[in-house]
């Protein structure tokens, strides 16, 4: 394939700009149908690297066309049904829709702070909460159907943390904000013995102390200003009160790895106006 047909069929997987930081939904509802094959083990990043380029050569291989790694019309079509909407926003999404363009919608989602789940292509229930959440954060009609309104309010930039934040603890974060696997990891993990003691981020009251279900085992949330809060999950044991103020390093409780946690850490989040925002926008 000459180079510019290849970057025309490269172009056409770019189907909404991407936020800073944000790989390209067209990419990653690609790598959502390259799994669904059993071709991609990767990370669903939305970045065009070897494991993607790999895999789409092997469907190739596979489906018996050019095997010149570029996802063209062909090699779209060769993923059967899930190829078939391959231009987010050329249909409205909602529930029981499936396919390209809705794993697209779910990493969009995702990066704008409401993931769905896994990214796997189906708008089943938890998809669709997701939408009426951010339909609702974005001033939008909830009614759960992705039209051309959310398409629009997608391609806007991401939530930022919009107040500085202190470190909760100390060391380095292990696990980032972003994909992970098929799915999304909406704040950032310190590796940490049990007890470590884990310091309020920012000045604030605290809006939520004790077990919360979900996974998060025992939580604290604080509440800031600008819409923002803050919450530390897995804690071992809460050290403040619901409607208790806080300052910044002061104690809120001690790392643990209740609820779902595969080992000790404290799993820490920021909410802006209810969206998962990376905190590594605020951290100092």
């Amino acid at each position: 394939m000459k180079r510019s047909a290849a970057v025309t069929a490269l172009a056409f997987l770019l189907l909404a700009p991407s936020a800073s930081g944000a790989g390209d939904p067209g990419i990653a509802a690609l790598q959502v149908g390259l799994r669904q094959h059993g071709l991609y083990g990767g990370t669903v990043d939305g970045t065009l690297g070897p494991g993607t380029v790999s895999a789409i050569r092997r469907l190739q291989l596979k489906k018996g066309l050019a095997v010149d790694g570029v996802a063209g019309t062909r090699t779209r079509r060769a993923l059967g049904r899930f190829g078939r909407h391959d231009r987010l926003g050329a249909r409205a999404l909602a529930s029981g829709s499936r396919g390209w363009d809705v794993a697209a919608l779910q990493f969009q989602l995702a990066w704008h702070g409401f993931p769905s789940g896994r990214l796997d292509g189906t708008f089943s229930t938890s998809t669709e909460l997701a939408l009426r959440s951010f339909q609702r954060w974005a001033g939008l009609s909830v009614d759960g159907t992705a039209g051309a309104g959310v398409f629009a309010a997608l391609r806007r930039p991401m939530p930022r943390c919009p107040i500085s934040l202190a470190p909760p603890l100390g060391g380095p974060i292990v696990e980032g904000f972003g994909p992970r696997g098929n799915r999304f990891h909406s704040g950032v993990d310190y590796p940490a013995a049990i007890g470590t003691p884990v310091g309020a981020a920012a000045a604030g009251r605290v809006s939520f102390a004790g077990w919360a279900a979900g996974g998060w085992g025992y939580l604290v949330m604080v509440k800031h200003s600008s819409g923002t809060r803050t919450m530390y999950a897995h804690l071992s044991r809460v050290a403040v009160r619901v409607g208790q103020w806080v300052e910044p390093g002061q104690r809120v409780g001690l790392v643990g790895a209740s609820g779902r946690a595969s080992g000790p850490h404290l799993h820490f989040e920021v909410r802006l106006r209810g969206a998962a925002a990376d905190p590594l926008g605020g951290l100092l």
